[in-house]
C-alpha cells in the first residue's frame, strides 16, 4: 500500500500543477486539444484524490453492518475512476475534436503550447518512471500483462496506466500540432482532442474490466486452490475437500470459505479440533486469508468404485 500511495502521489502533484498550465496555454493559443489535455489533466487530478479516499475509507475496522470490513471500498473508487476517464476525459475530448474538425478554428501562437507541453512530459514522465518502478517491484518474474490482471490492487495499475495515456496524449498533441502549425492545417488540432479521447476511451475499458471482476468478487488462483486442497486432504480426518470458495475483501484479505466431507466416526469434539486444526494451518501458510468458514458435509463412495456422489 505504501508503494501505491507513493505512485499516487506523485502522480497528483504532477496532474495539479500541469492542468492549471494547460488550460491556459489552450486559451493563449486557442487550441481545442491543448484544452483537451487540460480537461484530461483535470480528470487524473481527481481520480488521484478518488483513489487515496478509496484506500483510506478501505482501512476502516469492521462494524455490525459490515464485519468483513470496508476492503472492497477500494474496488468501488477505483470503478468509478475508470468510468469518470471513460465520461470526462475521453467523452470531452472526443466531443471538443469532432466540433473543431467539422469547424476548425485559426490556432493562435504555439509557443505557449510547446512549452507547456515540454514541462507536461516531463513532469507526467517523471510520474510515468515512479509508478512503473513502483510497479516493478510488486510484480516479480511475471510479464507486465500478466502483473496487471493478476494484481489485486487496482491503484497500482490504475496510476500507471493514467501516467502511461497521459505522456502518449502528450506526444500526439504536440506531433499535431506541429505539423499543423507547419502546414496551416488547421483542423489537424481536432485531430489530435479526437485521438487523446480514444486513447482515453481504451485505457477506461481496460481498467473498468479489471476493477470490476475484483468488485464483482474474485478469487483466489487455481494453483491457490490446489496447495489448500493438499492442506486439508492431508489432514487425517479428512475424507475429501469438495468445494472452495473465495473472494478478495481487499488486496490484502481474502475470504475463504471450505465444504469438507469429514470422516463419519468423528464426535463433535474430534470434528471442531479438526477444523480448527485446518483452518490454522491454511492461515499460516497464506497471510491474506483472513478469514475461514470450513462446513462439513457428507461424502458418499458406495454406488460403485468409479462413481463418487455429493450431497
Amino acid at each position: 500500500m505504501a508503494s501505491s500511495k507513493k505512485s499516487i502521489y506523485s502522480a497528483l502533484a504532477a496532474n495539479l500543477l500541469i492542468a492549471v498550465t494547460k488550460f491556459v496555454a489552450g486559451v493563449v493559443s486557442n487550441s481545442a486539444a491543448m484544452i483537451a489535455e487540460g480537461v484530461h489533466s483535470v480528470v487524473d487530478t481527481a481520480n488521484q484524490l478518488l483513489l487515496l479516499l478509496g484506500l483510506h475509507q478501505s482501512k476502516k475496522k469492521p462494524d455490525v453492518r459490515h464485519p468483513f470490513g470496508y476492503g472492497k471500498e477500494l474496488y468501488f473508487y477505483s470503478f468509478i475512476v475508470s468510468i469518470l476517464i471513460f465520461g470526462l476525459g475521453g467523452g470531452v475530448s472526443i466531443y471538443q475534436g469532432i466540433n473543431h474538425i467539422i469547424k476548425p478554428d485559426v490556432p493562435g501562437n504555439p509557443t505557449w503550447s510547446y512549452v507547456v507541453l515540454c514541462s507536461s512530459i516531463l513532469f507526467e514522465g517523471t510520474s510515468f518512471i515512479i509508478s512503473a518502478k513502483e510497479f516493478n517491484k510488486l510484480r516479480g518474474d511475471q510479464t507486465w500483462w500478466r502483473a496487471i490482471t493478476n494484481s489485486k490492487d487496482p491503484s497500482t495499475f490504475l496510476v500507471l496506466f493514467e501516467d502511461g495515456a497521459a505522456v502518449i496524449g502528450l506526444f500526439i498533441v504536440m506531433i499535431c500540432l506541429f505539423i499543423g502549425h507547419h502546414y496551416h492545417l488547421d483542423y489537424l488540432d481536432g485531430v489530435a482532442s479526437l485521438l487523446v479521447g480514444l486513447l482515453l476511451v481504451g485505457v477506461s475499458i481496460i481498467l473498468a474490466r479489471e476493477s470490476r471482476s475484483l468488485l464483482m468478487g474474485e478469487g483466489i488462483s487455481q494453483q491457490t486452490k490446489t496447495r489448500i486442497t493438499e492442506i486439508v486432504e492431508h489432514d487425517t480426518d479428512v475424507l475429501k475437500l469438495m468445494h472452495i470458495l473465495s473472494t478478495y475483501q481487499s488486496p490484502s484479505e481474502i475470504l475463504l470459505m471450505l465444504i469438507i466431507a469429514f470422516k463419519p466416526n468423528l464426535d463433535t469434539g474430534q470434528l471442531n479440533e479438526a477444523i480448527s486444526r485446518i483452518r490454522n494451518r491454511v492461515k499460516d501458510e497464506y497471510g491474506l486469508i483472513h478469514f475461514v468458514i470450513i462446513q462439513p458435509d457428507i461424502y458418499l463412495d458406495k454406488i460403485s468404485p468409479d462413481v463418487q456422489t455429493y450431497i
